[in-house]
């Protein structure tokens, strides 16, 4: 068993606890499983497609890493992480800021896997991969925002509140979609500036 094979399994194995830690006892269990639907369609998505297109081992990390923050919110949902408890306090904020941040973790960690994927599938290079990208990324999270209200509205319209995380701010989802944006933007821009690494999406 060579490197790549063992680390994807130990990547697996790391989110696989992540998952179950978030699922014992978590805050809202309706919530939790509301915000697991992504998790378990992402997750079903890349096992269904893993033989026709693998990603990079960095690409595998990235998405781990965003699983993982999402999966730390839905433990204790979106409004009432402890993490983001401290950095309103800490930073003298109005409100709990951790669904900004993984917004922004949306940009930041997933614009180079699809860049990639855009890279190989559709053969694109230079400006035009990185505007592909970009505009992608932006896509991608202005649709979610649209998922999010359906599957509240849908599934349960009681968890709206929770679920959404919206806070009292009426302009909750434009500056989520903006955020994920200033993400992307900063990946590429990191990409552009120290080029890309070993294991690290192309």
């Amino acid at each position: 068993m060579n490197a790549a094979p063992r680390q994807l399994s130990l990547i697996t194995g790391l989110l696989a606890l992540v998952w179950l830690w978030a699922a014992i006892e978590p805050l809202s269990r309706s919530d939790w499983l509301l915000e697991n639907l992504l998790v378990f369609f992402f997750v079903a998505l890349l096992l269904a497609t893993h033989r026709r297109f693998a990603f990079s081992l960095g690409a595998y990390r990235l998405f781990a890493l965003f699983l993982a923050l999402h999966l730390y919110g839905s433990h204790y949902t979106y409004a009432e992480t402890p993490l983001g408890d401290w950095l309103r306090d800490s930073l003298g904020l109005a409100r709990n800021p951790y669904d900004r941040l993984v917004h922004f973790a949306f940009g930041l960690l997933l614009t180079c896997p699809l860049r990639e994927l855009l890279a190989r599938r559709a053969g694109l290079r230079g400006f035009w991969l990185d505007g592909l990208a970009l505009c992608v990324a932006m896509a991608m999270s202005a649709f979610y925002e649209q998922l999010e209200m359906l599957a509240a509205l849908i599934v349960s319209p009681d968890l709206g509140t929770a679920f959404l995380g919206t806070q009292g701010d009426e302009w909750d989802a434009q500056k989520d979609a903006g955020l994920a944006m200033l993400g992307a933007l900063g990946a590429l821009g990191l990409r552009r500036l120290f080029g890309p690494r070993q294991g690290v999406a192309a």
